[in-house]
């Protein structure tokens, strides 16, 4: 009998941890449209279900606290959907006795050594390794100072196809937001036409699709882009505005990683003030 007093609380707990991660996120932080005035803040549980793929009847049950099991997959949707942390997904597990699946972490596959110290002998351009999904695998402090510290950031978020769409910090960077998601979402599928169907893949697009209006909007066009050099205007919160002359080189190993480089230019000062973050001066 205590068993299912124990069970029926961590249902309860469950649900009330849901509804205060659903109540604290705004329609804007997920890509939705706000509509007419909301008499409640927070989404709406059909938004989350929207959001994560499922029923809305299912998910209003699992607030509700009712006797209904999730999947760990599931479990990862909803999660994402919450935009929850790492130490909110673990308690999100625990609370159904489940472990994390490692699908949730941050993806870590070897990188050879030698492209690795390719990376980092770039000191004044910032570059990063990508994994076959487009996970960034390493970084060079160059690209810390002017992204992000990639460190910060756990599974799916350190994603460059997530962080274009699903960061907004990441977004304001870019000046030519719009015209560079068009070119990525080709160039993504055009590199992986060979993995559909591939679990981790067809998670990440299909969270995308869910959360982002413009990604759905460009995924479902079937556009696909061949891999060219392109400058990047970059709007710097500290530096201003930058320019970056953008490459991509794929090793050559079979294991699908390329180095993404960003060359600063002269227009913008950029080269000056690349060096002036790098030292601290505009930090």
């Amino acid at each position: 009998m205590s068993g299912s007093r124990s069970e029926a609380a961590r249902r309860r707990e469950f649900g009330a941890f849901l509804r205060s991660r659903r109540t604290r996120l705004t329609p804007n932080d997920v890509g939705l449209s706000a509509g007419f005035r909301r008499r409640t803040p927070g989404l709406r549980r059909e938004e989350v279900a929207q959001l994560a793929g499922v029923g809305t009847t299912w998910y209003t049950w699992l607030e509700q606290g009712r006797d209904v099991q999730a999947s760990s997959e599931l479990l990862c949707a909803l999660a994402d959907a919450l935009r929850l942390d790492s130490t909110e997904r673990q308690y999100l597990f625990q609370l159904t006795g489940r472990q994390v699946p490692e699908v949730a972490r941050t993806p870590r596959p070897q990188v050879a050594q030698p492209l690795q110290r390719m990376l980092h002998a770039l000191t004044d351009q910032p570059a990063y390794i990508l994994g076959r999904r487009w996970d960034v695998l390493c970084w060079n402090r160059a690209a810390e100072v002017v992204f992000c510290d990639y460190s910060k950031l756990a599974g799916d978020e350190r994603n460059s196809l997530y962080m274009l769409f699903s960061d907004p910090d990441h977004r304001r960077l870019l000046v030519d937001w719009r015209e560079l998601a068009a070119i990525a979402v080709g160039m993504f599928r055009a590199e992986n036409a060979g993995r559909a169907g591939d679990p981790d893949y067809e998670r990440l697009v299909g969270m995308l699709t869910a959360r982002s209006p413009e990604f759905r909007d460009f995924w479902h066009k079937h556009e696909v882009s061949r891999y060219t050099t392109i400058h990047k205007r970059i709007h710097h919160p500290q530096a201003g505005r930058m320019v970056f002359e953008y490459n991509s080189l794929t090793a050559d190993d079979q294991s699908g990683a390329k180095l993404v480089v960003y060359t600063p230019l002269k227009e913008e000062h950029t080269q000056e003030k690349m060096k002036e973050l790098l030292h601290g001066g505009s930090r």
